[in-house]
């Protein structure tokens, strides 16, 4: 038996990294019956003769898994939002903070096309910048032709399970692309009367770039939060669990509750009014979800 880590899913095949060789694998009818799938990220125990005929006879325990994308075991996500085109957006990035969050993943946010950023805008990313910051991020200004912010990111891969999320257009795949070249993965330029880019990732795959892996994914295909408890999602926002015990109650959802330390906060302008704001839009529609039966 040998142990190795599933690093692509295919057409029921998965491809199973082991002692510097890659076998192709079948999951075993047992996973069909108890209703597990594989999933790229996995680190299975599996058999085989030759490197296209193995069978996968166990999963180990999960860290955490994604739906969509479909992988497990992740460590950390890039967020990726352009400077420019499409058009930097807070609400969607928060939203996206709040489902890698939730599946307690550490996220590094990335402001990309800096390059590309009219000097009249400079100083709105710049407060941006600032602003997610002192919520606790770590934020990285990056450009194509920015080799330190290529350099920094490179040694943020290192040893880590890496997702790269972002809405589309963004420049993700670019962004693999310059990180290691010999990717050569497809990229595809924003469309102009949608302002937003067409999906070229068809599948879940790591790639090797220095000793980390990296998942080239077709990214959050839903962003919707159908799996996030109304308890949680403060605790989506690092700023709010800053100060959160220092509430009046116990499980304090900073919206109506009296002596809330969260929304003293807010008004003293330690914690961003934009960024409560749009955790109260994220309140509002858990708490207005439809029941899944």
């Amino acid at each position: 038996m040998r142990v190795g880590k599933i690093i692509k899913a295919l057409s029921g095949f998965y491809y199973v990294y082991s002692d510097g060789q890659v076998f192709q694998c079948k999951g075993r009818g047992v996973f069909r019956k108890r209703k597990v799938t594989p999933l790229v990220g996995d680190e299975v125990t599996f058999e085989a003769d030759n490197l296209e005929e193995g069978y996968i006879h166990s999963i180990g325990d999960r860290k955490n898994e994604l739906v969509r994308p479909p992988i497990a075991n992740v460590d950390q996500a890039l967020i990726v939002t352009s400077a420019v085109q499409p058009a930097f957006n807070k609400l969607l990035l928060d939203r996206f903070l709040v489902l890698v969050e939730a599946n307690h993943i550490n996220p590094v946010l990335i402001f990309s096309k800096m390059d590309q950023l009219e000097p009249e805008k400079e100083a709105g990313i710049e407060a941006s910048r600032q602003m997610y910051q002192k919520a606790g991020y770590q934020v990285i200004l990056s450009s194509m032709e920015e080799q330190e912010a290529l350099k920094e990111i490179k040694a943020l891969l290192d040893d880590n399970i890496t997702v790269i999320a972002g809405q589309s257009g963004v420049g993700k795949s670019s962004l693999l692309n310059a990180l290691n070249p010999s990717l050569s993965i497809e990229t595809n330029a924003i469309s102009e009367s949608l302002g937003r880019g067409k999906h070229t990732t068809r599948h879940v795959e790591l790639f090797t770039i220095g000793t980390g892996l990296v998942a080239d994914t077709p990214g959050f295909s839903s962003l919707e939060f159908q799996d996030i408890e109304l308890e949680a999602l403060p605790e989506c926002f690092p700023e709010f669990r800053e100060v959160q015990h220092l509430c009046k109650f116990r499980g304090c959802l900073h919206n109506k509750e009296p002596k809330c330390a969260v929304k003293e906060n807010v008004k003293q302008g330690e914690i961003d009014q934009q960024r409560y704001d749009h955790y109260l839009l994220f309140l509002e529609e858990i708490q207005n979800r439809k029941p899944r039966y």
